[in-house]
């Protein structure tokens, strides 16, 4: 036999002895090629016994409703990140929430929609348009007397939505004298509730159809209660002086001629534009509005700041010029033309929906 077949069959064989006895031994538990599992340590917690919101009590003896709240608290419980973001948020936010129910005689456990709605977040904005921490469309922001324009809205402001929201969960009350249905309706508007409750013949929430953003709203906010009042109880352990502390600011009520640019402001207040724009969130633009307008400013700058603003007033005297709109040109393309924004060009000349037509004239502060 030629010495190279021989090679060949010596390695065929050779191999073929190393793989039997891998299998082999395999088979007998010496050597597992798997890689090991891994076990995690997922801790379970029972839905609470009994629950109520708003001083209603929850009817967890319907296995229904016992099992929509566990979906709702299981999700929470579990979610890890986000609970200890919450307690960290409602160290800043709640004892002012608190003090605002109780000076309106509203219950307590109102405090969680905004955590439901937001996650005490200023800058939230949801898919439908509603924005703020407390959620608000456009309709009913403008109802309850929360401004809206090109330069400002409201709804990112936290203490103004929330007195806004506080007198429409009461008007929501009154209306349905029950606080869950009330809450509900926050949610998906009080035609729909009442539409739903006429045509289902029912008026309690837990027993009726509604959307299935609803539907999982108020339970929602229950298990958020659950948690958020009993943290250690499921394991959250938030070391002392972890939480976000209360934002300290003052006051500052300005009059102002013309629009101030926000880097302006900011420069006066000796802030950043980030830090002016946190602490003003109602401030949607690049410009503070002309006219009258309450500013927040770090605490202990408000004298001065007053007085910056004033030196500002003096030798800021913009040029204010006519721009007539000419066929073909767009909002941006005249904002580009003056390096300005689309949005001051808005604030100005008070435009919305940013529209403009052939032949208008738009003031343009240089």
């Amino acid at each position: 036999m030629p010495l190279e077949r021989k090679y060949r069959l010596g390695v065929l064989v050779l191999g073929s002895m190393l793989m039997i006895g891998f299998y082999g031994a395999w088979s007998w538990g010496v050597v597992d090629p798997r890689p090991p599992i891994t076990t995690y340590n997922v801790p379970y917690f029972e839905l609470p016994a009994s629950a109520e919101l708003c001083g209603e009590t929850v009817p967890l003896e319907s296995s229904d409703v016992r099992e929509r709240f566990d979906r709702e608290f299981t999700i929470i419980v579990q979610s890890h990140a986000q609970v200890y973001l919450w307690l960290k948020r409602t160290e800043r936010y709640f004892p002012w929430i608190e003090k605002q129910l109780a000076s309106r005689g509203l219950p307590d456990d109102l405090k969680y929609l905004a955590v439901a709605e937001s996650d005490l977040m200023n800058s939230a904005v949801s898919h439908a348009g509603a924005a703020g921490p407390w959620q608000f469309m456009s309709n009913t922001a403008n109802d309850y007397g929360i401004t809206q324009s090109t330069a400002i809205d409201e709804r990112y402001d936290f203490e103004k939505a929330a007195s806004g929201a506080f007198r429409y969960l009461k008007d929501l009350h009154e209306s349905f004298q029950n606080w869950t249905i009330a809450i509900a309706a926050y949610n998906c508007g009080e035609r729909r509730v009442r539409d739903e409750i006429g045509n289902q013949k029912c008026n309690r929430y837990y027993f009726l159809k509604l959307p299935q953003e609803t539907e999982r709203y108020v339970f929602r906010i229950l298990a958020i209660k659950e948690v958020l009042e009993n943290p250690e109880k499921y394991g959250y352990h938030l070391p002392k002086g972890a939480g976000y502390k209360p934002i300290i600011f003052e006051r500052v009520k300005v009059n102002l001629p013309c629009p101030m640019p926000i880097a302006s402001a900011a420069e006066s207040a000796g802030i950043t534009y980030r830090e002016l724009k946190v602490l003003n969130p109602s401030l949607v633009s690049d410009v503070i509005p002309k006219g009258d307008f309450t500013l927040r400013v770090p605490e202990g700058r408000g004298k001065e700041f007053e007085k910056e603003v004033e030196v500002w007033k003096s030798a800021y005297k913009p040029a204010i010029l006519m721009h007539k709109v000419s066929r073909g040109e767009t909002l941006d393309s005249i904002a580009r033309k003056y390096n300005l924004t689309g949005r001051q060009i808005c604030s100005w000349n008070k435009i919305s929906g940013n529209k403009i037509r052939s032949g208008q004239t738009l003031k343009i502060y240089r």
